[in-house]
This record gives structure tokens, C-alpha cells and sequence, in this order.
């Protein structure tokens, strides 16, 4: 059974969530910044064995020190088995050394994790070339959960009958799950990328031609939206398709910079997310899944 869920005063609202449904109590870690920048934590002064930290990985840099300042602490403080819960997870697009020099980000971080923690939660990771949350993070309990029902939950709610569209290959797995939990129709376009901001999107025969989209109610469906580019694109081309609406359902709402003003510019309508990320478009909540997956873990 979990014990004690420690978290940050910035995601208070998020981790209560996930308190109240999975049953147990939370304690907030104190958090002061001195002035040369350096970090100072302050934990329970005695934690249980059993210890879950909620810390979602957006904006990542200085959260990973963060943890590693905690999972430290928290074992000379009593506590003997740690869960990362971590609903968005950083540094996992970079699997491969792609020029000569690249840092394979993912490897490192994940055997980072790996060495603080004996199970990390998160939802929707950011995978391309490896088939399990394992293989990229090395614990004995890596759960990889998917935000794609909530969001199709949503999306039945708000735009019944809509056609569900993956802006690219990467999105089928989502767009799929999606669209067979409420039987939505679906399609998935083709994407290059040229760049951070330069992308190509290539809609499908059917869509192309109007043959889907006409006076259709349409859903891009994604896992992140962080430039809005790629999303930004294939709403145009919908609605030149004759779309009669475009919005967009994602599980993690990064939205860097101007990409939600992007979209909407684009045509975009609504923008539905799930709260990985905090955000306005925050629309599906996680927690009732995350105390499942606490459960789910037997430490031995």
C-alpha cells in the first residue's frame, strides 16, 4: 500500500487529485531558491517505506535536479521504495545518435530516473523506435498509461459523430484507440519535417478529395502540441477540404511560445487537453488512472 505522496507547491491541485483518488496522504516538499540560485528542499522529517513523488516533466531542466535532491533525501529519511509519478516525461524523442556528437538524450535521462527510482508512471511518453517505457527507463515498474480514451471521452461529449484525424504516422496509435472506443471515424495524414517550425502535411486520398471531410465536424487528435505547427498545417488543409470545423484534442498541452494563438489563427476551434501539463484547455483529468497504476504496483 502507498504511504505518503510528496509533491511541489506548483502542482498542488494535480498531485490533491491523485491523493484523493488513490486513497492516501500528501505532504508538500518546501521549495526556497538562494540568492546565487542554488536550491534548497526541505521533506517530512520521517517518511514511510513506501513514498510515491508526483512531479510532471515540462519545462524539465531544473525538475531533474529537483528529483535527485528528493530521492536522496527521501531514502536517508526512511523511505525504502520510491514511484516517480510523472505524467508528461521529458528527454524521450532523442533514442538515437542521428550526426555524429548528439547526445542520446533518452538513454541518459532514463538511466538517470532509473538509478533514483524503482517505478515511474507517466502517460502518453514520446516514444518512436523503441516498443516499451522499459527499454527507455529501467526500472523494475515502468507504466506507460495513454490519454487517448479520456480525450475520446471528451471528444464524444463536445463534438458527437466527429471524424477523428492524426496529423501524422506517430499519432495512429492514439488516434486508433480513440476512435474504437466511441466507433469514430478516423484518418491519419503523412508529415516531413524539415525543422523545429517547418513542417509538410500531406492529408489522405480520401480527405484530399473531400470525400470524408465534407460538412464533417473534424478532431485532430495528437499526444503533444508544443510548436502547433504540425497541427496549425493540417487544420488548413482540412478546412480547404471542406471541413466544417476543426478542433484539437491532445494529451499533453506544451504549447511553447505563440502555438496556441497558431492554431486558432489556423482555424482551429476548440483545444481540449488532458492535465499532464497544467493548462486552460485542461479537460480530461488523469488522477482516477494514475491511483490505478499506483495500485497496480506490488513492490515485493
Amino acid at each position: 500500500m502507498m504511504s505518503l505522496l510528496l509533491h511541489f507547491d506548483d502542482e498542488t491541485q494535480e498531485a490533491e487529485r491523485l491523493a484523493q483518488a488513490a486513497g492516501v496522504e500528501r505532504a508538500v516538499i518546501e521549495r526556497h531558491r538562494f540568492p546565487d540560485d542554488e536550491l534548497h528542499l526541505r521533506l517530512p522529517e520521517r517518511l514511510p517505506p513506501r513514498v510515491v513523488v508526483y512531479r510532471s516533466l515540462h519545462r524539465p531542466n531544473e525538475k531533474l535536479l529537483e528529483l535527485l535532491l528528493v530521492a536522496r533525501t527521501a531514502g536517508r529519511l526512511g523511505a525504502e521504495h520510491l514511484t516517480l509519478v510523472a505524467p508528461y516525461l521529458a528527454y524521450m524523442r532523442q533514442d538515437a545518435e542521428f550526426t555524429p556528437g548528439e547526445a542520446i538524450s533518452q538513454h541518459i535521462v532514463g538511466g538517470f530516473l532509473a538509478g533514483l527510482f524503482d517505478a515511474v508512471i507517466t502517460v502518453d511518453p514520446h516514444l518512436h523506435r523503441v516498443s516499451s517505457l522499459a527499454e527507455a527507463l529501467p526500472v523494475p515498474h515502468a507504466l506507460a498509461l495513454s490519454g487517448a480514451p479520456l480525450l475520446a471521452d471528451v471528444v464524444a461529449a463536445q463534438r458527437p459523430g466527429a471524424l477523428l484525424v492524426g496529423p501524422d504516422a506517430e499519432s495512429r496509435q492514439w488516434v486508433e484507440a480513440a476512435a474504437e472506443r466511441h466507433g469514430f471515424d478516423f484518418a491519419v495524414c503523412a508529415k516531413t519535417r524539415h525543422g523545429d517550425h517547418e513542417v509538410d502535411i500531406v492529408l489522405p486520398e480520401s480527405l484530399k478529395a473531400g470525400l470524408q471531410t465534407a460538412r464533417r465536424r473534424v478532431v485532430l487528435l495528437d499526444d503533444v502540441a508544443s510548436s502547433g505547427h504540425t497541427l496549425a498545417q493540417a487544420a488548413r488543409l482540412l478546412l480547404a477540404a471542406g471541413a466544417a470545423s476543426v478542433d484539437v484534442a491532445v494529451t499533453h498541452a506544451l504549447f511553447a511560445g505563440g502555438a496556441l494563438d497558431l492554431l486558432h489563427q489556423a482555424g482551429v476551434g476548440q483545444v481540449w487537453s488532458t492535465d499532464c501539463i497544467p493548462h486552460p484547455s485542461n479537460a480530461a483529468w488523469v488522477a482516477p488512472r494514475l491511483a490505478q497504476a499506483l495500485h497496480s504496483i506490488d513492490p515485493g
